[in-house]
């Protein structure tokens, strides 16, 4: 009777295990069980007042709470100016646009790179479409045509970099000086 038992006992816990084991691997909810919609190849227009501001692209987009948040994958953004004109592309790995605060966040490998050369990289960034300005409180490399390299920690500016306001600046490497006339 005990070896009966024993038999018994062991088929009980490994039933019990196999089932613990199972429903912890259903249990765990993906993006894609929790939002509302997903949507392969995404375009959206952010824009101020009629005005385009930028153009949002993701490879998908995944939206959330009442269709109030879209948490992207493969990032690729335009911002433009007031008069209609291209000023920079954002590329990155994850984004998230808030309809409610009009904040877009990029996240992972962010590259921002103005028309006339120069070229911004973050591993994250915020643009406030309300200021229409780009902001991070990371650590930054900001690279201009002729070589010319800052490296800080936190900035504001306008999309195309022409107004940066860094907030701490950590190594100035000057590039080539360009005169003109001589």
């Amino acid at each position: 009777m005990t070896g009966c038992a024993l038999v018994a006992a062991c088929t009980v816990a490994a039933c019990n295990r196999d089932t613990t084991a199972g429903s912890k691997a259903h249990a765990k909810k993906t993006m894609a069980d929790t939002a509302d919609q997903i949507i392969f190849g995404h375009k959206s227009i952010i824009t101020d007042r009629g005005l385009m501001r930028a153009e949002v692209l993701s490879d998908t987009s995944f939206f959330l709470n009442d269709n109030t948040l879209v948490d992207m994958r493969i990032v690729h953004s335009v911002f433009y100016s007031s008069t209609g004109a291209k000023d920079a592309i954002l590329t990155s790995r994850y984004g998230n646009y808030n309809t409610r605060s009009q904040l877009l966040e990029a996240r992972g490998d962010v590259v921002v790179k103005s028309l006339d050369g120069r070229t911004l990289t973050t591993p994250f960034l915020r643009y406030d479409q309300r200021t229409n300005q780009i902001s991070s409180d990371s650590a930054f490399v900001l690279m201009q045509a002729g070589g010319q390299e800052v490296r800080g920690i936190g900035f504001v500016s306008d999309p195309d970099m022409n107004n940066v306001h860094i907030i701490h600046t950590v190594k100035v490497k000057a590039g080539t000086l360009r005169m003109s006339g001589q």
